[in-house]
């Protein structure tokens, strides 16, 4: 599934390419795809508006078009794909589930093989705290659809602070925490594994024995591994995730921790364990990452 540096990326690339064209035509090919919201009247609605804004929060990205009060959504489910096409394709692509028809003749396609990914408008609402509604937008609105989840680690409004002493508020696994959009949003299997692989922390210690000081610096350690995966285009492990160009992430070639199971750990040396955390595998360093190693109430000391 693409997480959220594969979502950042994937928004960096719609941006440069849509920003102050005008989407003439928005083509639904699936019904899956607008299972949220059956009724195709609110995309007419959007057609001809010029693209303002390409924005995200966690994994779910919104464009921002002039004169709507409604955002369009994209949530890219398991293998969503965002493509940029200078023509429209002939015969259309398989698994297309959606077209954007852009002024230019260009078009941007949503492939999305897996079908779990949709597509929906909603109305832009308020942010909580004032601040612009995530990456990408400079307006304190948010889509209604995304306003329930948590700003992310590379948010810089997000509120490091009160994030984590809500997380030190539960006895879940800190590994189950991390995915937990509630807290902090984006973060998924591949990268809760090397967050806490460079905090040298077990996945399954529960997040209230940890202090707020260490969940905070837990937080920032996910920022710096997400912030490194975007600057690489994120990971990819088979052609179901690439960029708006049909480019490959090459973060894989990174990994400490995810699907290193049997090889060796990059700091220490001993071999990386998979186990399964809150039904999820899950993989560690048994040394590194042995549970104790981080007493309650000491900083973590973070390397990489």
């Amino acid at each position: 599934m693409p997480e959220l540096p594969e979502v950042e990326t994937i928004r960096i690339g719609v941006e440069r390419r849509l920003v102050g064209r005008t989407v003439e035509e928005i083509l639904v090919h699936s019904a899956r795809t607008t299972r949220h919201e059956p009724d195709l009247s609110t995309y007419a609605e959007l057609a001809g508006g010029e693209v303002r804004e390409v924005a995200r929060r966690g994994k779910f990205l919104w464009l921002v078009l002039e004169g709507s009060t409604r955002a369009l959504v994209v949530h890219l489910g398991m293998s969503g794909q965002l493509l940029h096409l200078r023509t429209p394709p002939d015969p259309p692509l398989r698994h297309s589930a959606a077209t954007l028809v852009l002024d230019d003749g260009s078009v941007l396609a949503f492939v999305d093989q897996r079908t779990f990914g949709y597509l929906r408008t909603s109305p832009l609402v308020p942010t909580s705290d004032g601040h612009p509604g995530g990456a990408g937008t400079r307006s304190g609105t948010v889509p209604e659809a995304a306003a329930h989840i948590a700003r992310d680690p590379l948010d810089p409004h997000l509120d490091v602070e009160d994030a984590a002493a809500r997380m030190a508020r539960t006895s879940s696994a800190i590994k189950r925490v991390l995915l937990d959009q509630r807290y902090v949003s984006g973060v998924g299997n591949i990268y809760a594994d090397e967050t806490l692989w460079a905090a040298q922390l077990h996945p399954e210690v529960p997040a209230s024995s940890l202090a707020t000081e260490i969940l905070a610096q837990v937080i920032a350690r996910s920022a710096e591994v997400m912030g490194a995966a975007v600057a690489v285009g994120g990971t990819s492990f088979d052609s179901l995730y690439v960029d708006t160009e049909g480019e490959s992430g090459y973060f894989a070639r990174e990994l400490r921790a995810y699907g290193r199971a049997g090889a060796p750990c990059r700091r220490c040396g001993t071999l990386v364990q998979k186990l399964v955390v809150g039904g999820r595998a899950t993989y560690m360093c048994p040394r590194c990452q042995a549970r104790g190693a981080n007493p309650v109430g000491r900083m973590v000391r973070l390397e990489r």
